[in-house]
């Protein structure tokens, strides 16, 4: 028993090691990114923060090469494949195409999103949707569905050079202090449930 307890402590020592490294590397990813006005308007999109919108104007470069949202979600892998016979339409899987590690960072965003939606007395139009779609496909379908959307957001604002506004009028603003804030919360609730003790303070 002794044995396994300080394993545990050696474990949450290292988490919180690690939680640490990982916020002072938002910090200074928050103080490259903003001058840059791409990035300050992705950090406006619900699930994305200075991490996701760092990489996708590093990997992306001109959003103008994007036609539409839809492209621009097609280039990242997460359209569904399209099986149609005659006037049936069936569409299964997504296609995974494009870089695995932008898509991975939009579906973790769109988790992240729908918790924060479960959370709200009140939650915007987009994680009702998707809070609606959860109770009814699932959580993973959910998911994926909505980081399709926010994909399809980020083309948007970011083309339009304006931060994101959903459609009851209310602007969403976010900083590296709200990434951080949500980054020590994360890694609180997953060291409670590895110590059944909660830490967060």
């Amino acid at each position: 028993m002794t044995s396994k307890r300080a394993t545990i402590a050696d474990t949450s020592q290292e988490i919180d090691t690690l939680t640490a490294r990982a916020q002072r590397v938002a910090e200074h990813l928050g103080d490259l990114a903003r001058p840059l006005p791409a990035v300050q308007c992705l950090t406006t999109v619900p699930g994305v923060g200075v991490l996701t919108a760092t990489a996708l104007v590093a990997f992306v470069g001109d959003i103008r090469r994007f036609r539409s949202g839809r492209d621009f979600a097609a280039y990242l892998g997460l359209t569904p494949r399209e099986y149609s016979t005659g006037s049936v339409r069936r569409l299964g899987r997504i296609t995974k195409r494009g870089n695995r590690y932008l898509r991975m960072l939009l579906v973790h965003g769109a988790r992240s999103a729908l918790w924060a939606g479960k959370r709200s007395p009140a939650p915007d139009n987009l994680r009702t949707w998707a809070l609606d779609l959860q109770r009814r496909k699932g959580h993973n379908v959910a998911a994926v569905a909505l980081a399709n959307k926010l994909a399809r957001i980020c083309w948007r604002v970011w083309k339009d050079e304006r931060p994101f506004q959903d459609p009851r009028g209310r602007l969403r603003p976010r900083s590296v202090q709200n990434y951080n804030s949500e980054l020590r919360e994360r890694s609180c609730r997953w060291q409670t449930g590895l110590t059944g003790v909660g830490t967060c303070r």
